[in-house]
């Protein structure tokens, strides 16, 4: 197995614990960072936690601090949340999770029409684009899962938020999606944070 093989095939491990954790906990969350840990040096390093522990998988993710604001139920801003991040020599990657929304590829026009008037402002150009995919009718909630290694292997993946219909049918299965060059900017700032 080559080693970009075995790398991506470590993290997708990774990103289905993570996912299936925050599943668990339901949506409206904010931002959320997991440190990648070799399982045998956590295992070493506190042996109370080894029935909670795979033995199989190489990485275990370890949840950190959420990136809650000052003000309840506010998250601080994600790029300024990644600058203040450095793992120690002992984290081999990480792992963020964020809740999204996705528009269809037609969207494109409608967040062009809402942009045009402030694209001066970068601060009411951002809040324009929210606003306007938020108010899209096609718009779908999902969660971005971004893992990077320190090898520089990288994995990005998308769980769309079932809607009413799909929960019904659900086998309980997570549906994670990859798509081209999928979050390149977030993959970049999640390796920084490891340099």
């Amino acid at each position: 197995m080559t080693s970009d093989l075995h790398a991506e095939l470590v993290l997708a491990r990774s990103v289905r614990e993570v996912a299936e954790f925050v599943d668990a906990e339901g949506w409206g969350r904010p931002p959320h960072m997991f440190a990648l840990v070799p399982t045998a040096d956590l295992m070493a390093a506190q042996p109370d936690l080894a029935d909670q522990l795979d033995p199989g998988a190489e990485l275990t993710p370890v949840a950190q601090d959420s990136f809650l604001g000052d003000t309840p139920g506010e998250s601080k801003p994600l790029d300024e949340m990644l600058a203040t991040i450095s793992w120690p020599a002992a984290v081999q990657g990480c792992l963020l999770v964020q809740e999204i929304v996705v528009l269809p590829p037609d969207a494109e026009s409608a967040l062009d029409d809402a942009l045009v008037p402030v694209l001066a402002d970068a601060d009411a150009a951002d809040a324009a684009a929210r606003a306007a995919a938020e108010a899209h009718p096609r718009r779908r909630e999902a969660r971005l899962f971004t893992a990077v290694l320190r090898s520089g292997a990288s994995l990005s993946l998308l769980h769309l938020r079932p809607d009413n219909a799909e929960s019904a049918d659900s086998s309980g299965d997570l549906d994670l999606r990859t798509y081209p060059n999928l979050a390149p900017n977030l993959v970049e700032a999640l390796h920084h944070t490891l340099a």
